[in-house]
């Protein structure tokens, strides 16, 4: 079986941490690495943002290739620009097809912009198409934090559109389901229930002081994580309340702990610096507590378990998640967590036994967590061993062998949609 995955906006090679890069960059990585290994070739299918990096390249084993196709600028832009190159996308994939001389029995497509790219290809190739949303613009301008972050009529046009047309769309969980059903009025027999994974041989408890020794951290420092992107959506200014509400109550005094962030790029001029970023990096001077929040910029995925395993805990302080891979790949090095009770997250930290729930943009709530926890250290240990028994029921060989199962359904013969077409201006 041969696949076209596509990723326009996001390489699954990118740094972890930047503006657009996090859980789907490492889920069409993981998935195309784990179907390679069942023999299906899959070719990743992604915008070319540098134009220093090859156009083909092979890091993905199993004969799967990441394509970086020209499209516009080679170099980021913003989302809202982003659909005018769409066609130019397009094109490029076709004609790197062309002359290759492949036929993709199937297309997978992974975000909205993608799956607009997936129905210009399925009238050119014949082929069926899967997709898989990731997040959702009516549920994130449902959280939105300020004007700037709503996104306007486009993103849901073009997203009622590719439900459409779709075979199948793969979910993350029940209640990811349910908004495409309630919001957008999703066909639900097209619907079918896939977590995410992880990669159970590259997260895995690494003992804490080996696991400091690597990133450098003295083997006493305690620390308390977060992985993410740097935007409102994500809550980091929640968990910096939290823990000045930590230090207030003297809890720090006698159990010192401390904030590292990973994500975004701390380090850049005041006037380059994303604005979320400086607006953190002002709250935590605002509350004193400056010399408690460590800012490290972006990681990449090799380092993020010896991060995982040296901490205490992982916090997950969004306001919308669709899934949080971040929690399941901490859980898998026995590192308990603790998030807001929104969306996947709901589904995938079990409260009381791999860590704890807390209400959304609740400070004080999440400061009463975690200071149980800083206080109890049998019981981190306990949820950290839970943690991890639990995650191993998400490996990736099992996912991607479940994600095969839909490709095999949908090629046995279940006839292609054929809506009417609307074209999707930004």
């Amino acid at each position: 079986m041969k696949v076209a995955m596509i990723s326009y906006h996001t390489c699954p090679l990118a740094t972890l941490g930047g503006k657009d890069t996090g859980g789907m960059n490492v889920y069409v990585r993981e998935l195309t690495r784990h179907l390679g290994k069942i023999d299906i070739h899959v070719d990743v299918y992604t915008r070319s943002q540098d134009e220093h990096v090859p156009h083909v390249l092979h890091d993905l084993g199993y004969g799967n290739r990441v394509v970086h196709v020209p499209a516009g600028p080679e170099f980021p832009l913003p989302k809202q620009e982003l659909a005018s190159y769409l066609p130019e996308f397009v094109d490029g994939i076709c004609r790197f097809a062309g002359e290759k001389g492949i036929h993709y029995d199937l297309i997978h497509s992974h975000y909205w912009m993608s799956g607009i790219a997936a129905l210009s290809l399925r009238e050119t190739w014949k082929a069926p198409f899967v997709h898989m949303f990731h997040t959702l613009g009516l549920m994130k301008n449902r959280v939105a934090r300020s004007p700037s972050e709503v996104e306007g009529p486009y993103r849901a046009d073009g997203e009622r559109q590719v439900l459409r047309a779709a075979n199948k769309i793969i979910v993350a969980t029940p209640a990811e389901q349910s908004q495409l059903e309630f919001l957008y009025q999703a066909d639900s027999r097209k619907l079918v229930t896939i977590p995410p994974g992880v990669d159970t041989t590259h997260f895995y408890p690494i003992p804490k002081d080996e696991a400091k020794a690597v990133i450098g951290v003295p083997t006493q420092d305690r620390m308390i994580l977060y992985v993410g992107r740097i935007e409102p959506l994500k809550g980091v200014d929640i968990l910096i309340r939290a823990l000045a509400q930590i230090k207030a109550n003297g809890v720090l005094d006698q159990y010192p702990h401390y904030l590292a962030i990973i994500g975004g790029d701390p380090d850049v001029s005041e006037l380059e610096m994303n604005a979320e970023m400086a607006r953190l990096k002002k709250l935590c001077a605002e509350l004193g507590i400056g010399d408690l929040v460590v800012f490290l910029g972006k990681r990449s995925q090799d380092m993020l378990a010896y991060y995982y395993s040296a901490a205490e805990v992982l916090v997950m302080p969004s306001h919308y998640e669709s899934f949080g891979m971040v929690a399941l790949e901490a859980m898998a090095c026995g590192t308990p967590v603790v998030a807001s009770q929104v969306g996947g997250l709901a589904f995938l930290v079990q409260d009381g036994k791999t860590g704890f729930f807390v209400p959304d943009d609740d400070p004080e709530a999440l400061a009463d967590r975690l200071t149980r926890l800083i206080e109890q250290p049998e019981l981190l240990n306990s949820l950290g061993q839970q943690a991890n028994r639990y995650a191993h029921a998400y490996g990736w060989d099992q996912i991607a062998a479940r994600v095969a199962g839909v490709y095999r359904e949908v090629l046995s013969g279940v006839e292609m949609p054929n809506p009417v077409m609307r074209k999707t201006v930004v």
